[in-house]
């Protein structure tokens, strides 16, 4: 059902541990056991309880009790829409980004999969707006912190929503919710730009296929292993009759464009209406999802990886565009740079320009660990912006280039935060994107400004 207020209560209640994540796989910790032992997060996850009637919860880190008025920064995790919390990296602890910006930082926890994200609208009745459930979660949290966050030394008139992958598709959708606008006054999607969200007519056929699965009359009292073990049967028998691929949570695990909650595809033609005077900083990380960087790759041996790929034509147009965007770049870096959030970014600002409203930014995170094996991989830019390179020393190292840049990124951020435009004293100028220039800032241990980075690669992967 979609989400109520909480219970007005008066006192004091003790808030010393961290509210348990909502229900969910354990997919994010890939292991030996499950015959996951070639593709890995570098991540060192946080291994919390779920507890299915107590997961909305959220945290707030303040540098002061007081009336300063600071601008609030709310977090949403990553993980898909199937997986994840607010704390299960250690460097989404909001203590540091708090006291060094002089900020409010907040995130918080939500339904996910089955519990967020089946569609059961079309039953109709009291089930006529059970569609988008996570999304109504994450808009219930940010009409919470509107109405308490200046308790907490915040100003409910300046709040930035952000997010990494999952979270940043879950920004994104909420950039297009009605529901959400005025809740927030700009917004940060980093590594998120891929998304795109279910049709209602599927989402609705499957939502009622699961419900023969599991009984309306269970619905309320099934635990959650039985609503996932329906859901499975439902997507074997929904897949068979409809001809998609076949997969657990393939018809379900994301925002549906349902017309009333969310009420355009964002982004795909144009930018949210909802949306158009929230400036945005969009970007991804230069390897995304290579984790194992392999930088002593001869030419001949990408060259024979790219035409297994794409076929031996658009392998030798993919290197010699490669070639021409990155000449100073080892070649073995065309194996590994992401071709799936980068190209995602680019639309988003370019929509986002040509709508006429708030800018949008664009960024491309280039910094690798020392040892280059996780390389600029999914995820690395979080410890930076968050301050915290030595909680999540496995990916940073907490090398003194890492230190010296967190200070960079975060000060980038928090000029966002504070003032809609990145900007820091190890950064030169920022300019906000268009399609004349298309510029990126890629941030490294030297960052600068590149216009049209790389044009010429996106051609050639993207050729219609």
């Amino acid at each position: 059902m979609p989400p109520q207020d909480p219970e007005h209560f008066d006192g004091v209640r003790m808030a010393k541990l961290y509210g348990p994540k909502a229900p969910q796989g354990e997919n994010l910790r890939w292991n030996e056991a499950a015959g996951q032992t070639d593709y890995s997060f570098g991540n060192q996850f946080v291994m919390e309880p779920m507890d299915e009637q107590h997961c909305q919860v959220l945290n707030v880190w303040t540098p002061g009790l007081d009336d300063a008025k600071r601008p609030v920064f709310v977090w949403i995790h990553g993980g898909g829409f199937s997986s994840g919390s607010g704390h299960d990296l250690p460097c989404y602890e909001g203590r540091a980004l708090a006291e060094y910006g002089d900020i409010v930082v907040v995130n918080l926890n939500h339904r996910l999969n089955a519990l967020g994200y089946l569609d059961l609208s079309g039953l109709g009745g009291k089930y006529a707006e059970s569609v988008n459930l996570g999304m109504q979660d994450i808009v219930k949290a940010l009409e919470w912190v509107k109405k308490n966050i200046s308790k907490f030394g915040g100003d409910p008139s300046r709040v930035t929503i952000a997010g990494q992958s999952g979270g940043g598709g879950k920004v994104t959708a909420l950039l297009a919710m009605p529901s959400a606008k005025g809740l927030f006054s700009g917004a940060v999607i980093q590594s998120g730009s891929a998304f795109h969200f279910s049709d209602p007519a599927l989402s609705q056929k499957f939502g009622l296929d699961f419900v023969k699965e599991v009984g309306e009359d269970k619905l309320a009292t099934a635990s959650y292993d039985e609503l996932i073990a329906a859901e499975r049967r439902a997507s074997v028998r929904f897949a068979k009759e409809s001809g998609m691929k076949q997969g657990r949570g393939a018809f379900i695990e994301g925002p549906v464009v349902d017309g009333k909650i969310i009420t355009s595809q964002p982004f795909e033609t144009a930018a949210p209406e909802e949306s158009k005077d929230v400036p945005l900083l969009i970007g991804s990380n230069f390897n995304e999802f290579s984790f194992n960087v392999d930088s002593s790759l001869s030419e001949e041996k990408v060259l024979e990886m790219l035409t297994k790929r794409y076929g031996e034509e658009k392998a030798a147009a993919y290197a010699e565009a490669f070639k021409k965007d990155y000449p100073e770049m080892g070649a073995y870096n065309m194996v590994y740079m992401d071709d799936l959030f980068r190209p995602g970014a680019i639309q988003q600002a370019s929509l986002k320009s040509q709508q006429g409203g708030a800018p949008a930014y664009v960024y491309l995170f280039n910094w690798r660990p020392q040892s280059n094996v996780l390389g600029a991989s999914h995820g690395m830019e979080l410890p930076f912006m968050f301050h915290n390179v030595a909680l999540q020393r496995e990916m940073t190292g907490a090398s003194a280039d890492a230190v010296k840049l967190q200070d960079t990124v975060a000060d980038a951020w928090i000029s966002f935060i504070k003032t809609g435009k990145p900007s820091a004293a190890g950064l030169p100028e920022w300019p906000a994107y268009d399609d004349a220039d298309a510029p990126t800032m890629v941030i490294d241990n030297v960052s600068a400004v590149h216009n049209h980075l790389d044009d010429d690669i996106q051609k050639v992967l993207h050729a219609e």
